[in-house]
């Protein structure tokens, strides 16, 4: 059964010209590529997305660098794809990521790690009705 996810390609990704090598990666991956928009958002828009983290003490940092550049804002398909996107995305720390996924080839540090994915399939509901109307879906 096909599956939807969520993804984003952070500031730091887009800002060093990753996007087409990450693009290829998920490509690669088998993933369809159901919607795609380039977008400069607000700190607002950040803490509303990330409004889960908000007791946490990275939310400013992360609500104010995911706000610090244009991003990539996808919606994904392919059997098993938030499994799947996460095992090809690797480890939060790049400096834990498996050789070959996304983050390794492609992240900075912890915070600056290229590419975010929902992690269940309520979060990419979520994440993906936050940025994306229904019509924008194909």
């Amino acid at each position: 059964m096909l599956q939807r996810t969520f993804s984003i390609l952070k500031p730091d990704a887009v800002r060093k010209g990753y996007s087409a090598a990450i693009l290829a990666e998920i490509e690669k991956g088998g993933f369809h590529l159901c919607a795609i928009k380039k977008l400069s958002i607000s700190k607002k828009q950040a803490e509303g997305f990330y409004a889960v983290h908000s007791a946490r003490p990275f939310f400013d940092s992360l609500t104010s660098f995911m706000s610090s550049g244009p991003i990539l804002l996808m919606v994904l398909e392919k059997e098993n794809a938030i499994a799947d996107l996460r095992i090809l995305m690797g480890a939060t720390n790049p400096a834990n990521a498996e050789q070959g996924t996304i983050r390794q080839k492609f992240a900075g540090s912890i915070e600056e790690n290229a590419i975010h994915g929902s992690d269940a399939p309520e979060t990419a509901a979520f994440e993906i009705g936050y940025w994306f109307a229904g019509y924008e879906l194909v």
